[in-house]
């Protein structure tokens, strides 16, 4: 074969591999899946308004077949003398009833939630980023009752009155059954509540939202929930919890990072 042919054949080969490369890499129609939740951007960071709902839940499961943890072993936890198993309590259904989708996913543990914020192209927070948007004000023009560059004692602002908990907050009531718990009311819809620091939703109270801050060998959470009173909401009351637990009253929220222009 002559030497002619040999570079027409290499030249072919990589025209081809080149062509092949623009085929199969992402396009814009192949990024993530789009979430349903609203976003803000604070700082350097596109936060989910609220809470990871049921429904954004429901879709990753359909696309992937996911099964959580606590669908494989029977029930998720929840507190009473000590944390017991709840038959039936998962994500799908928080209290062992269907649930709608716009109610926080909870029964989740901190594994599971990164690898939901992942499939839309996020991530979950660091302690350091959930801190600076739960009680920094960041807007540059902030509603009434904000000013930008203020450190509030409540994620909901000077007060915690725009947030769902047990007792000393708003006047909310959550979907847990009759008889279900014995403390509190559950947890409530996904923007129920008054928007607080920054515009976000329920960042105190709710439910607890894991980090990626890993602390004490399992993972930071913040914000307190319908279980806690206000008190446990504060900016100084660190939490962390084992990764693999999954609880009624743990759910989460996703970041993505800005790309700067």
């Amino acid at each position: 074969m002559k030497k002619f042919d040999i570079y027409q054949i290499l030249f072919g080969i990589l025209l081809s591999a080149i062509a092949l490369y623009f085929l199969l890499r992402p396009s814009a129609s192949q990024s993530a899946p789009s979430s349903s939740i609203p976003t803000t951007p604070i700082a350097n960071l596109s936060w989910d308004q609220t809470e990871m709902t049921i429904g954004d839940v429901k879709a990753f499961a359909v696309a992937t077949g996911f099964v959580s943890a606590a669908e494989k072993q029977g029930g998720g936890l929840s507190y009473e003398t000590g944390f017991v198993q709840k038959p039936g309590w998962t994500w799908r259904m928080p209290y062992g009833v269907p649930a709608g989708d716009l109610e926080p996913a909870v029964h989740l543990n901190q594994k599971e939630a990164e690898s939901i914020c992942r499939y839309y192209g996020k991530r979950l927070p660091t302690d350091a980023e959930w801190t600076s948007a739960a009680f920094l004000e960041q807007r540059s023009n902030p509603p009434t009752g904000f000013i930008k560059g203020q450190r509030y004692p409540f994620p909901g602002g000077s007060t915690p009155l725009v947030s769902h908990c047990l007792n000393g907050c708003g006047d909310y009531k959550g979907l847990a059954p009759a008889g279900a718990l014995n403390r509190g009311t559950g947890h409530v819809n996904t923007k129920t509540t008054k928007p607080g620091v920054n515009g976000l939703y329920d960042m105190g109270g709710n439910v607890w939202e894991w980090t990626s801050t890993e602390r004490n060998g399992g993972y930071i959470t913040r914000g307190a929930s319908w279980w806690y009173g206000p008190e446990r909401q504060q900016e100084s009351d660190v939490e962390s919890k084992s990764g693999d637990i999954a609880v009624v009253y743990i759910g989460f929220r996703c970041v993505a990072d800005l790309v700067k222009q």
